[in-house]
């Protein structure tokens, strides 16, 4: 993502004006009323964009005709294949977290609604992303404690405007290891793996199980030798600092390989570090590629339920614990604490920050939808300072943000480019603002790029179809522009939460239940 600064501190976020809480509730109460959306198209829309963010040599079956082979060195200079994996945005660099994050967040959304992804005919295409993104993890986990994070160099790959297919910026690989350690993107990278491993237990068991074996080494290897990954490589500072740290990444990850292997002792792991880790004392209102307090809050709350977990003593004490700090996110999101909200735009977007927000929209939504699920199979309400709060409210407002997203917004735009009538047509992103490949075989230099194609006024010359941009202001405010990277840039780990979003709102698109009555207000 294009100069990725987005440091921040884990305070909690303002009480929201009043005037922001009225707009609210009316927006609420009336755009989910007048527009409707294909969730299945937008689906298939968004799992389609991961074909256009793929780095390597392209299969047979690529959708996306535009792009062409790309990074076919990588790792030639350190004596490792490095070929493959996802750019995670408009650049041209390989940047090792957010990569896994985005297979994990996939590979979850596989997990809870692989069958609502299979009736809209996407099943196939969500496992080939999966696999796209594992295949180059397998390649980059050279050694129990060696994993390659990076590729390319994100100060000199911003100098350039290139296609991916035309790149001459480093493609220098950088890794963690032993004596340079990367407990966080060791802890996602298992967490990816070991989440893909469960998506492909009854299709690929053998690949399975060479998933589970490498999460299983990186987390006993990130566990082994703590330390932040950017304090190991430090060229990615600018760009994916790990801010959070890395404590809740190992957390992340040992719930997700008690899910892969229902080995008790990754449960235990998660119990016993949850105080000393801040699994039960960070109460957050935002969730991302760098910090997975709620997530793992979210998922370790809803084991409470599993009959094998009623008798663990004085582990419930740990796990209601876990519980009040999920509900104090989710709450967050649904504005029913007393303390702090999330804020929200006027027409009711959730909103985090100024630089890339949807990523953060897409990821409530996602959370949201999946603890709706929850809420609704376990006879359970959502616990808030301000009321409990039933399985439909919550899924409801899940999908208003996932409306908003398609179109339901101050701006009759919608932000999932390609969906729709009106979408952003200069998106911040090399290769879709260039001339293809397939079109035009002649090498595209790197100054040649910045003078042409990139402050040109047209719209771009290939859509990045399913690509979520960074979306409005906190005002609702949007400018299409090339040049405005903290909207029109698009990143992986946005779409990857809506895939979830997206295939549970299709699945129940079409029935006469509780999705299709108005949204309750939240106040």
């Amino acid at each position: 993502m294009e100069e990725k600064r987005r440091c921040f501190s884990l305070s909690q976020n303002k009480f929201l004006q009043h005037w922001y809480v009225i707009l609210f509730i009316s927006s609420l109460a009336i755009l989910p009323l007048t527009q409707s959306f294909n969730y299945g198209k937008a689906l298939s829309k968004s799992l389609l964009y991961f074909e256009s963010q793929r780095s390597g040599r392209l299969p047979y079956n690529q959708r996306v005709t535009w792009r062409h082979h790309s990074g076919l060195t990588d790792g030639l200079e350190q004596g490792v294949d490095l070929v493959g994996g996802y750019y995670d945005a408009g650049d041209n660099v390989k940047f090792g977290l957010p990569m896994a994050f985005t297979i994990t967040m996939l590979s979850w959304g596989v997990i809870e609604y692989g069958d609502e992804i299979s009736s809209a005919g996407e099943y196939t295409h969500a496992l080939e992303a999966i696999k796209w993104g594992t295949d180059y993890f397998i390649k980059a986990h050279t050694h129990p404690n060696v994993l390659w994070v990076e590729v390319g160099d994100g100060d000199t790959d911003h100098y350039c405007w290139q296609r991916p297919e035309d790149m001459t910026t480093s493609r220098q690989a950088y890794k963690v290891d032993e004596k340079n350690p990367g407990s966080d993107v060791a802890g996602e990278t298992a967490a990816a793996m070991a989440a893909a491993s469960i998506v492909f237990r009854k299709t690929n068991p053998h690949y399975s199980h060479l998933l589970l074996q490498h999460a299983e080494q990186l987390f006993e290897f990130g566990d082994k030798f703590r330390g932040k990954y950017d304090e190991s490589v430090r060229v990615v500072k600018g760009y994916y600092p790990s801010v959070s740290g890395f404590k809740d990444e190992l957390l992340w990850a040992a719930l997700w390989l008690y899910k892969a292997t229902d080995k008790e002792d990754y449960l235990r792991y998660a119990l016993e570090k949850a105080n000393e880790f801040g699994g039960i004392t960070w109460a957050i209102t935002e969730f991302s590629w760098d910090v997975k307090f709620p997530a793992l809050q979210i998922i370790a709350s809803m084991l409470l339920t599993e009959e094998n977990h009623r008798e663990m003593g004085w582990f419930k004490l740990v796990f209601e614990q876990y519980r009040s700090k999920a509900e104090y996110y989710l709450c967050a999101c649904l504005n029913k604490n007393n303390g702090s909200n999330v804020n929200r735009t006027p027409a009711g977007l959730l909103y985090i920050r100024q630089w890339n927000n949807m990523q953060y929209v897409s990821n409530a939504a996602f959370l949201l939808t999946v603890y709706s699920d929850y809420l609704r199979a376990s006879n359970q309400r959502l616990r808030c300072d301000r009321g409990k709060v039933g399985p439909e409210e919550v899924l409801l407002f899940a999908r208003s943000q996932a409306d908003y997203i398609l179109g339901a917004n101050p701006m009759g735009m919608s932000y999932l480019v390609g969906y729709g009538s009106r979408y952003p047509q200069k998106m911040h992103h090399r290769g879709a603002s260039i001339e293809s490949y397939r079109e035009n075989k002649g090498f595209i230099g790197c100054t040649q790029g910045y003078d042409y194609w990139y402050p040109r006024n047209d719209p771009n010359p290939n859509v990045v179809v399913g690509a979520l941009v960074g979306g409005p202001d906190q005002m609702d405010r949007f400018s299409d522009d090339r040049k405005n990277f903290m909207q029109t840039e698009a990143c992986t780990y946005n779409t990857a939460s809506l895939v979830g979003v997206l295939a549970k709102l299709h699945g129940v698109e079409e029935e006469d239940g509780y999705l299709n009555t108005p949204l309750l207000a939240s106040s």
